[in-house]
């Protein structure tokens, strides 16, 4: 293994994320899939550091070789994020600085954070996947493929009822939408077809933001080319005017969509700052959809390594959740341990005592030492680690330290630590790169060498209600959940159709453990309200609404894109974050 790629400027003066990341000289793509066990033939070169992984060599590496698979979550954030991916990078990073080989799997950012309210998406500091900029600004297209396959089915709907409706498509049940892969709120509710007759019937639908289109789902949760046909096919875009389901299959959409998604499915193979393996596949939202990368990364790094890394979105009450009833029930990979990443600031947040409005920046009252509210919003970071150990997973609790944390507040996270009786490791991967995640490597390490009792919290064979009331009682903390008609009318279709065995993924804020982005900490005595239930057959699960969640984002105010553009001088990219 050659060594760590060296990175110019000084580490102290902490340049821009940008700056760091085009200041590295990375290895050659080829080298870093060696070090995998994969040769040449195995992966497709996209131009300078990026490659594809034929399907070919995804369990082929390391001849039977299995990774300690750790998984890195959170807390419940603040909107700005609490660090999982860089938390994830710097912990591979810091594994290879101690020995141990490692890989880590990341979702592909959507461009809609990435021109919106958070930016990019490829870590930041001294813990980043490179190249940068191509990673946040289409890497090899795979969100554009999405997009177009998800795209081609809408078309292909209004087209059959344009041409007669041979399969008497009943045009209000129509379920499917189109997408784009940019935050832009207007396009929540549209009407399509208006003109002349030959525009089409019209029709009132919506976008969605690329990310949450079931296509992009599939691509996560797919195990090859013969699952993603299979999957594609059983899409249900709508009902005929009796209720019988109708699938992308019987609109003879399916292969095309396929085929248009033959090359995203192939993993894609990138680097950390310090030359470590990173694989950049897929990226569900997981406030709207499952929220993992995709399981062909996972079992490309679980055989390429002492150690193979994911990250789930969001809070442990959402995106871990997802993966452990969800993806692990997909790819029959089980965890050995959970990261659950905290901040100072996210503990501050939740003591009450401050408002955040997403778009504008965190109040400055965050910023002096205050170790008593640290400990006040600690009950968010006893449900998040009761919720690991609920699938029977290890957790340890990673603080994501910030150069404006304050000691005593630092020691005061240690302090809920020790009373929870779970390992707690301080890590400066943003600012010091692998060496600042050591003592978090060696905690990993150590809790996944310890013996694992990984449980689903739901049989598949339970009701739909009692799995969607044993997520709201057992992981948010519910008193009851209440079902809106729609809700309970669809719930009965689905059941009726046999589809009731499928798991749940909720869809829910982000920013609470209720359904109310508003009530932080950890609230318990609340009502859940259950929207609307959709049937996502291709992906394999029933999408469960709660509260007032959209699957379409809005730009802020003074949105991301405004500050990117590109150096008039040498035509390179500035102002990605």
């Amino acid at each position: 293994m050659t060594g760590p790629p060296s990175i110019d400027g000084d580490a102290a003066a902490q340049p821009t994320d940008l700056a760091i990341a085009q200041a590295v000289r990375p290895r050659p793509i080829a080298d870093v899939a060696a070090d995998m066990g994969l040769a040449a033939d195995d992966i497709e070169p996209y131009g300078h550091g990026v490659a594809k992984i034929r399907l070919s060599a995804v369990d082929r590496p390391g001849q039977g070789r299995m990774a300690k698979y750790v998984l890195v979550t959170a807390i419940t954030p603040t909107p700005l994020g609490e660090g999982k991916t860089t938390t994830s990078i710097g912990l591979a990073q810091a594994l290879r600085r101690t020995g141990r080989t490692a890989t880590v799997a990341l979702r592909q950012p959507s461009m809609g954070p990435t021109f919106g309210i958070k930016g990019g998406a490829a870590g930041g500091g001294y813990s980043q996947v490179v190249p940068m900029e191509r990673i946040n600004l289409h890497l090899t297209g795979d969100i554009h493929a999405v997009a177009a396959a998800n795209n081609l089915l809408a078309a292909m709907i209004d087209n059959h009822v344009y041409h007669g409706n041979a399969l008497d498509v009943d045009p209000y049940s129509v379920t499917w939408r189109r997408v784009v892969d940019v935050s832009d709120r207007v396009l929540r509710q549209v009407v399509t077809g208006l003109g002349r007759k030959v525009d089409g019937p019209p029709r009132q639908t919506a976008f969605d933001i690329a990310v949450a289109s079931e296509v992009m789902a599939i691509l996560a949760l797919a195990t090859d080319a013969r699952d993603l046909r299979a999957r594609m096919g059983r899409i249900v875009f709508g009902y005929t005017r009796d209720g019988r389901p109708l699938t992308a299959d019987d609109l003879g959409a399916a292969g095309a969509m396929t085929a248009m998604m033959l090359d995203a499915l192939k993993p894609n193979l990138v680097q950390t700052l310090e030359g470590t393996p990173a694989l950049v596949h897929a990226g569900p939202f997981a406030n709207i959809a499952h929220g993992n990368s995709s399981i062909l990364a996972d079992r490309v790094g679980m055989h390429a390594a002492d150690f193979h890394i994911t990250e789930a979105g969001f809070g442990a009450d959402i995106g871990a959740e997802k993966f452990f009833n969800i993806k692990c029930r997909v790819s029959g990979l089980v965890p050995d341990v959970a990261v659950v990443v905290v901040t100072v600031r996210a503990l501050k947040l939740h003591s009450g005592h401050h408002r955040v409005v997403p778009g504008k920046p965190l109040p400055d009252s965050l910023r002096p030492a205050n170790p008593d509210e640290v400990a006040a919003g600690a009950a968010n970071l006893h449900k998040q680690i009761e919720n690991v150990r609920l699938h029977g997973v290890t957790p340890v609790v990673c603080v994501n330290c910030f150069p404006t944390d304050h000691a005593s507040e630092i020691d005061a996270i240690r302090r809920v630590c020790d009373g929870a009786g779970v390992r707690c490791a301080v890590s400066r991967h943003w600012s010091e790169g692998g060496a600042g995640a050591i003592e978090l490597a060696d905690a990993v390490a150590a809790a996944a060498a310890e013996p694992s009792a990984f449980r689903f919290l739901y049989a598949l064979d339970q009701p739909v209600q009692a799995k969607v009331d044993a997520i709201a009682r057992q992981v948010y903390g519910a008193a009851d959940v209440k079902y809106e008609s729609l809700a309970e009318r669809q719930i009965r279709q689905h059941e009726a159709h046999g589809l009731g065995g499928l798991p749940i993924c909720m869809a829910k804020t982000h920013l609470s453990l209720t359904d109310d982005p508003t009530r932080v900490g950890a609230p318990t005595g609340f009502t859940l309200r259950v929207r609307e239930v959709r049937a996502s057959v291709g992906a394999g699960f029933l999408t469960v609404f709660l509260g007032e969640i959209s699957t379409m984002p809005g730009l802020p105010s003074h949105p991301a894109a405004e500050r990117i553009d590109i150096d008039p001088a040498t035509g390179a990219i500035v102002g990605l974050s």
